[in-house]
């Protein structure tokens, strides 16, 4: 699709499963979009008491709205009801119409997190049946080539944004030194220095992501 690079959105929801991936995945365009009205929504981790406040302070950082829900997130992954996430979803925006809406890839990140598939899944049903609205979708776009590297920014995503140092030093602050992993955490050696999406407009139907999901 041919698409305006030029960012002229101000009204963004960004819709993660957990505290971190916020940053992580757009961190850097949410820094380099300040005057935005930032909304961010975590699915999990709610009753979580370490990285709950975590994500509060984060929040403060980017001056950005946002909510937490408090869905399973055990390491066995049970599979969750759609219409419960969806749900929760509906339930934490505190509106349903923005300029922008950013998750999660159904096909994930990085091989492999249920919730994070999950997310991007309820998602698309949601913005297809008009629930949420918004003049564009876009889903975080990384691979970590079946866990044979970290995850990194897909080269033919429609959006990839090569951060300033400055920027990526503040994205990697906040998952250091605010969610306080450890320099040597998968977290950290993570941290994109590109960040990359797929895109698309409203009225478009996502058959193919749900496909790759």
């Amino acid at each position: 699709m041919n698409l305006n690079k030029e960012f002229d959105f101000k009204e963004i929801a960004v819709i993660v499963a957990h505290p971190d991936d916020e940053t992580l995945w757009a961190g850097g365009m949410i820094l380099m979009n300040p005057e935005c009205k930032w909304t961010i929504i975590s699915l999990c981790r709610g009753n979580d008491t370490d990285r709950a406040p975590k994500f509060l302070k984060v929040l403060k950082f980017y001056g950005a709205n946002g909510a937490m829900g408090d869905l399973d997130d055990s390491p066995e992954q049970k599979p969750l009801s759609k219409k419960k996430i969806e749900k929760l979803i509906l339930f934490l925006l505190p509106k349903i119409n923005y300029d922008l809406i950013i998750t999660h890839s159904p096909a994930g990140e990085y091989t492999r997190h249920k919730r994070h598939e999950e997310t991007g899944k309820a998602v698309i049903f949601l913005w297809e049946g008009e629930k949420i609205n918004s003049r564009q979708l876009w889903f975080f776009a990384y691979e970590d080539d079946n866990k044979t590297c970290y995850p990194q920014a897909i080269k033919n995503a429609d959006r990839v944004i090569e951060l300033p140092e400055n920027i990526w030093l503040k994205k990697y602050n906040i998952i250091t030194k605010t969610y306080r992993f450890l320099t040597n955490s998968f977290e950290a050696l993570t941290t994109p220095k590109k960040e990359a999406f797929w895109c698309f407009n409203q009225g478009e139907k996502i058959k193919t992501m749900l496909n790759e999901g």
